[in-house]
């Protein structure tokens, strides 16, 4: 059996209770309609027998005239002309209720042969209170003067007029009573028809939604829960997939969805597992290349020390020896002062050694005391004043402030010359390196500059690791100059005074 979609279903149901309220209110119309024409022939009878009550009122009216002008004598002319000023109110009304009782019989034609039939009466009544009104006139229109003839005819115009004019009014009130009474019928009618749709709705929602609706709703409830053990990675989902409509399809596409995440989540713990597995032994691996890179570290650094500790001694003597021969003078004394400041040299290489050894090991213990800034200035052109002309540059040095800071002297020798050194290297196109002193209430500011062409910006945070060094310089160094002396481009020393 072929099964229609939800769409389809759902559309059919929205167009049968569409199609039910279309009825109710098309009945409901008619209803209305066939109520409000009752309610106009109603007030249509009310209007008839006002009416009527009018045209009584007028007769009487007419009566006392037409006595009055015949027993008073009055001539035939003048009799005429009060009789006929009297008539007129009946003549309109005559007239009105004429085609008020023709316009009744055409409309009663939807009402049945019977209610045409009394309209007809009605007429027939009407035209004979006409005539009766007319002979009447007649009558007292005749050249008489005898009062008893005269008399005589308004008597009988009086007890013919009154039957008449009773028998229309009961006809219009039985017509009254008759369409009241249709109103009641159509009333209870249209209260059975009432009913009758409202238990037909309340049916055809009850079947749209527990057929229909509740069924849907259990399977979306459903599908929600295979959506919550899918959010929650538990991917054995088993929807059923008997139907073919959308919500079955739906089922049938989560099961799959499911099946299908449920393979990729044993692949990806599979692969999670062989990555850690992975880590593990690069971890491992890490680990002992750490520890072998240390032990050559320490190796290098107990190396460092112990060629310097042994170099320090032989560099005692030479000083010595150097020393005494500088105090014979002469030639000699002349070449053992150079020795004695060669070795002098070579012995602060030394002390730099075992500092950049100690830095790196954690050990370095700076030993601060009073040193004059123009004794420090000097050490440091002499040091590096071969250097400069080799470059073929020039070193500008201003005059220095003559304050002692309070500094490692060999240690900030070290740093000022690493910075020269520098400038020697990379800015050696520029020809100049300049050093400037600025001093402030608290501390004294040394200034390395030089005409180079300077750090790139992505660079500037890189300067001070070891082995660092900027794109344009890669082929120069290996990146040890800043980073070896503390990564200072400019020291600042508090002075002594």
């Amino acid at each position: 059996m072929r099964q229609f979609s939800l769409k389809t279903r759902l559309a059919a149901g929205a167009v049968s209770l569409g199609a039910a309220t279309l009825l109710t209110a098309l009945i409901l119309w008619l209803g209305m309609e066939a109520v409000a024409l009752r309610l106009d022939k109603a007030l249509a009878t009310e209007a008839r027998m006002d009416s009527y009550a009018s045209l009584s009122t007028q007769a009487a009216g007419f009566l006392v005239v037409a006595t009055e002008a015949v027993h008073r004598g009055q001539p035939p002319a003048t009799r005429q002309d009060r009789v006929e000023s009297a008539a007129q109110p009946l003549r309109r009304t005559f007239s009105m209720l004429r085609t008020d009782v023709e316009s009744a019989v055409e409309d009663a034609r939807d009402l049945g042969l019977d209610e045409q039939s009394r309209f007809g009466t009605q007429s027939l009544g009407i035209a004979r209170m006409e005539a009766l009104l007319d002979n009447t006139l007649r009558a007292l229109a005749a050249d008489t003067s005898d009062t008893a003839a005269l008399q005589a005819s308004i008597d009988i115009f009086a007890s013919g007029f009154d039957p008449l004019l009773s028998q229309a009014v009961n006809t219009e009130l039985l017509f009254r009573a008759g369409v009241l009474s249709s109103i009641e019928t159509l009333r209870e009618r249209l209260r059975l028809a009432a009913l009758s749709i409202a238990t037909l709705t309340l049916f055809a929602v009850a079947l749209f939604y527990f057929g229909l609706i509740r069924p849907q709703f259990s399977r979306l409830d459903r599908l929600r829960e295979a959506a919550r053990k899918i959010g929650g990675e538990d991917f054995g989902v088993t929807l059923p997939e008997g139907e073919t409509d959308e919500i079955g399809r739906i089922y049938a596409e989560t099961n799959r969805m499911a099946s299908a995440l449920a393979v990729r989540q044993e692949t990806v713990e599979a692969e999670w597992e062989r990555l850690n597995e992975t880590i593990a032994e690069r971890t491992d691996a890490l680990r002992s290349a750490n520890a072998t890179l240390a032990e050559i570290d320490a190796n290098r650094r107990r190396f460092f020390a112990d060629v310097s500790h042994e170099l320090r001694t032989p560099l005692t003597v030479i000083l010595m020896e150097a020393e005494i021969g500088a105090q014979r003078g002469g030639e000699a004394g002349a070449a053992f002062g150079t020795i004695q400041s060669r070795a002098a040299r070579l012995t602060r290489r030394i002390e730099d050694l075992l500092r950049v050894a100690r830095s790196e090991s954690g050990q370095l213990q700076l030993d601060a005391g009073p040193v004059s800034l123009p004794a420090l200035v000097a050490d440091v052109r002499a040091e590096i004043i071969a250097e400069i002309d080799n470059a073929g540059m020039v070193l500008a040095i201003e005059e220095p402030p003559g304050i002692d800071l309070v500094v490692d002297g060999n240690w900030i020798r070290q740093v000022l010359v690493s910075l020269v050194r520098n400038s020697i290297r990379h800015a050696r196109d520029g020809r100049a390196v300049r050093l400037r002193f600025a001093t402030e209430p608290a501390a004294m500011g040394i200034e390395v500059i030089d005409n180079g062409p300077g750090i790139s910006p992505g660079d500037r945070a890189r300067v001070f690791e070891r082995f660092a060094q900027g794109e344009a310089n890669a082929a120069q160094g290996f990146g040890l100059g800043l980073a070896s002396r503390g990564g200072l481009s400019r020291r600042t020393a508090a002075p002594s005074r």
